[in-house]
């Protein structure tokens, strides 16, 4: 929703033009209909809540603190962005749902820089998000009407903060995708690496990922430049049109996360995100793309930071998409995970070159593995390919490079000929962990 500016104007006092008395009036509900009737308000701010029997309706900005509870159902019509300063609470086992709509009508919940979300679920009453469509209801854990193919209807859940981020054009700061450059409460990144955005523990998040744009959906969860100081733990995202959690910059440590059936990219990762995500499982399905996409910083701030993957599985059991795609300056550890079901292209690196007439490579996923070394792979397994050199791929990064065939062939080779990247020592990631969720539910884990 766009900001309103209020707009001091002239006033004409005894014939003549004189400047009129600034006031601040306040904002709020002015709708007596509404169930938070602001009477003192003065100016409307579009945060009418209407309740009918258990649901609440949500749109627009949150201004003030507020609690959200499990005896209801809240829809969020559009998008609801909770303003910096301003905490968000939800209760353990409640239940929100997103309207459908695409474009500038998408549903989702944002959490500005600034703002903080204290959703705390627990493994019996994990905080459910879902679509207006799921037949869920309260006190429920899941519904019975959707399943895994049911993509896209709804959005998902942004949460921005203050953290580093390499942005393109040395910035250190930029507007989350989605959201217009005009809206601020859309703006992440900064020099916080300890910013805190809250707490969210125990989160389901279902059959999101609604079209904002062309060939752009809504991830199910977005972090942009969210801080170590926030916790994020025992999250799971099911049937995400669009990737199931992204993370753009930031040093938020995640711990326990789940991501099965989306329509690209299990977790992605983009603008030098440099935490850790520990305890990780992502479960491709028929559309899927990549298990994992890791890049590495886009501009010239904040090149140094090294995110670190470990203890996780990345399986299909249809056998589409990749495993990881390892593209341009990846640079990290990937740590006692494994990759299963993918019979090619469990691994994909891409190579770089100076331009089509030059064959030497630039700095890209396959230097930092080869070369430089800040790309390490330790206790990596590959599951179900017939040997290495298939589980392995490299291509090209650049429009052009087809001349330097052979260049490729001899990084394919080199890395194929690397004992450190795959081994037969894996466990992977701890499945238990993961008993509340929908996958374990419907069977999918």
């Amino acid at each position: 929703m766009k900001k309103k500016t209020q707009i001091v104007g002239m006033a004409l006092v005894a014939g003549a033009l004189t400047l009129g008395t600034v006031s601040c009036k306040e904002k709020g509900c002015m709708d007596e209909t509404a169930i938070n009737y602001n009477a003192d308000a003065e100016k409307d701010d579009d945060s009418c809540e209407y309740a009918t029997g258990d649901e609440v309706k949500k749109s627009g900005e949150i201004s003030s603190d507020e609690t959200w509870t499990a005896d209801k159902v809240y829809v969020l019509e559009g998008r609801v962005f909770v303003s910096s300063g301003v905490k968000l609470t939800i209760e353990p086992g409640t239940i929100i749902k997103g309207a459908e709509g695409t474009g500038t009508n998408a549903s989702a919940l944002i959490i500005a820089r600034g703002a903080t979300i204290d959703a705390q679920g627990t493994a019996a009453k994990p905080i459910i998000f879902t679509s207006i469509l799921d037949n869920i209801e309260v006190g429920q854990t899941s519904g019975t009407n959707l399943d895994e193919t049911d993509t896209g209807k709804w959005g998902g859940i942004i949460v921005l903060g203050a953290a580093p981020t390499s942005a393109e054009n040395g910035d250190t700061e930029t507007q989350i995708e989605g959201i217009p450059a005009t809206e601020a409460y859309g703006a992440f990144g900064g020099t916080n690496a300890a910013d805190n955005s809250g707490i969210m523990t125990y989160i389901s998040i279902r059959h999101g990922g609604a079209l904002i744009g062309a060939g752009n959906e809504i991830n199910g969860l977005t972090l942009g430049g969210v801080g170590n100081g926030t916790t994020i733990n025992n999250i799971e995202v099911m049937s995400n049109l669009d990737d199931g959690i992204e993370f753009f910059g930031g040093t938020v440590n995640v711990d326990n996360a789940i991501v099965g059936f989306q329509g690209d990219d299990g977790i992605d990762i983009d603008m030098n995100y440099s935490g850790t995500v520990n305890n990780f499982f992502v479960i491709g399905g028929a559309d899927s793309d990549e298990g994992l996409e890791i890049d590495g910083p886009e501009g010239s701030t904040y090149t140094d930071g090294m995110f670190t993957l470990k203890n996780g599985t990345v399986i299909t059991a249809v056998g589409a998409g990749s495993g990881s795609d390892l593209k341009s300056k990846a640079q990290g550890t990937i740590e006692n995970v494994v990759f299963s079901g993918y019979a090619t292209n469990a691994m994909k690196f891409r190579t770089s070159f100076s331009d089509a007439g030059n064959c030497t490579v630039k700095s890209d996923a396959f230097t930092h593995l080869t070369v430089d070394g800040t790309l390490v792979f330790t206790n990596v397994e590959v599951v179900g390919a017939a040997n290495v050199e298939n589980a392995i791929s490299v291509y090209t990064g650049t429009d052009g490079a087809e001349g330097c065939v052979t260049a490729v062939e001899e990084a394919a080779a080199e890395l194929a000929a690397n004992p450190a990247i795959v081994s037969t020592a894996t466990v992977g990631g701890d499945a238990s962990a993961f008993s509340w969720t929908w996958a374990a539910a419907k069977g999918k884990l």
